[in-house]
């Protein structure tokens, strides 16, 4: 599907990205400003040893972001859509940089057991149609998760709810057109 969805920025800035049918990828300018809030002092402390799980990926678009902008960074995609996963697959390949990667055809709720423990910086993008399924998510990762794992939770605004204060410390919250991103840690 031709798309005008690309990398904004590092070693792959300007590459276009394929964009699985009936995806809703965060648009190019969200991104621009969501990764401004993470490089203004949030992800500094996290890019050594850096494991990105980029929960319901889509396209892929933000863990390839972070495989365009950080040096040592292990990506591990999860999709339970069979389409999304081949896209991921093709846009990494398309980019030279599968190996840098792990894509895994899973449902995010079983997948947060094996990766939540494991990842320091967390996209959690549900469908806005299944927005209970992000809450769900958000919640079992603040059992599992490291303390300090930083999260980005990005909501439809009307639709979107409070994080936890008692697990959660919220480093920023904004909305950009229709969605509301929270950038999260765990306390």
């Amino acid at each position: 599907m031709d798309s005008k969805l690309q990398i904004i920025s590092g070693k792959y800035k300007g590459r276009r990205l394929i964009v699985p049918k009936n995806a809703r990828p965060t648009q190019n300018m969200a991104r621009i400003a969501l990764f401004n809030m993470l490089e203004s002092g949030i992800i500094n402390n996290l890019t050594e040893n850096l494991v990105v799980w980029d929960v319901f990926a889509g396209s892929g678009v933000l863990g390839m972001e972070c495989l365009s902008r950080y040096s040592s960074v292990r990506v591990i995609f999860t999709d339970v859509a069979t389409e999304s996963v081949k896209t991921i697959r093709d846009n990494l390949s398309k980019l030279d940089i599968a190996s840098m990667a792990q894509v895994v055809q899973t449902d995010a709720v079983s997948a947060a057991k094996q990766y939540a423990p494991v990842s320091n910086l967390v996209f959690v993008d549900a469908p806005y149609s299944v927005a209970d399924l992000g809450r769900a998510v958000v919640k079992q990762l603040g059992q599992l998760a490291q303390i300090g794992t930083v999260v980005v939770w990005e909501q439809e605004k009307n639709n979107s709810v409070e994080a936890d204060l008692e697990i959660w410390d919220v480093l920023r919250d904004k909305v950009y057109g229709r969605a509301r991103f929270m950038i999260l840690q765990k306390k």
